[in-house]
């Protein structure tokens, strides 16, 4: 290439439905994941009319991220008020509604929500609880050291999150606290990150596509992607040496600690 005065144009397209890159502030396939992932529990809450005292667990993708959960839960918990009057008159209608969103940006101390959720129990009959597939899984890892037990780990060294299963060492432990009569663990993510795009994210795949095509037009190199660290986030060819893995969810954002504000999970 050098010889011959050519080069290599790289242009990248920011595909992960864990939101989780940094510096972009929305990755393809996040909105059709959040919006699919309620679709998905939407019916599965339903068997919550079926069993006294059930408990039922959604678990979400995202390793290091809670934003596909909380995402979820929020597209979730805005169908569910919108349904809200109907299921006023039908038998357990209130049971659906969220009780708890457990992701890693957030501590989580099982005895006190434990205290919390049994309480929701005993007055609903149900608890309904979104959780990212990391959540839990150091005070499940550390538990296995103390107890002197091999933790599975891929060859980068992470936990092999199926072979820990957060979700069924909450369904034990959590259930026993609750007096679940009924558990239920259920993972949306290859139902999510499968489904076709929706309007939001073929949008968006549209807009990296156009400018994706200008800057190799330019001769310029990067991943497609709204730059949150630049004014207003523009769409843009971000340099690949500020691309990377690993961004957490802002549990900060007003809406979110809305959301857990209206589900009792925090004190107004």
């Amino acid at each position: 290439m050098e010889k011959h005065g050519g080069r290599v144009l790289v242009i990248g397209m920011p595909k992960t439905i864990d939101n989780d890159v940094y510096p972009i502030y929305l990755t393809l396939g996040a909105q059709t994941a959040a919006q699919q992932g309620a679709l998905f529990i939407a019916n599965v809450v339903i068997e919550s009319s079926a069993n006294p005292r059930s408990l039922i667990l959604h678990e979400c993708m995202g390793r290091d991220s809670g934003s596909l959960t909380a995402e979820t839960a929020r597209a979730y918990r805005e169908n569910y008020l919108l349904r809200a009057p109907v299921l006023s008159i039908m038998p357990y209608g209130h049971a659906r509604d969220i009780d708890a969103i457990w992701i890693p940006e957030l501590p989580l101390d099982l005895d006190k929500e434990a205290e919390r959720l049994k309480k929701i129990m005993d007055d609903k009959g149900s608890v309904h609880i979104f959780f990212g597939e990391v959540t839990g899984v150091e005070e499940i890892v550390a538990q296995m050291d103390k107890r002197g037990e091999e933790v599975p780990r891929d060859a980068f060294g992470h936990v092999k999150i199926a072979k820990i299963r957060p979700g069924e060492f909450f369904a034990k432990h959590v259930a026993d606290a609750l007096g679940a009569e009924k558990t239920l663990v259920q993972r949306s993510g290859y139902f999510c990150r499968s489904a076709a795009a929706n309007a939001a994210d073929q949008a968006l795949i549209a807009e990296c596509a156009k400018v994706g095509v200008e800057s190799a037009l330019k001769g310029i190199s990067g991943c497609m992607g709204q730059d949150e660290d630049k004014p207003d986030k523009p769409m843009r060819a971000i340099e690949f040496e500020r691309i990377k893995g690993g961004k957490p969810f802002d549990v900060k954002q007003e809406w979110f600690q809305q959301l857990l504000k209206d589900i009792g999970q925090i004190s107004e």
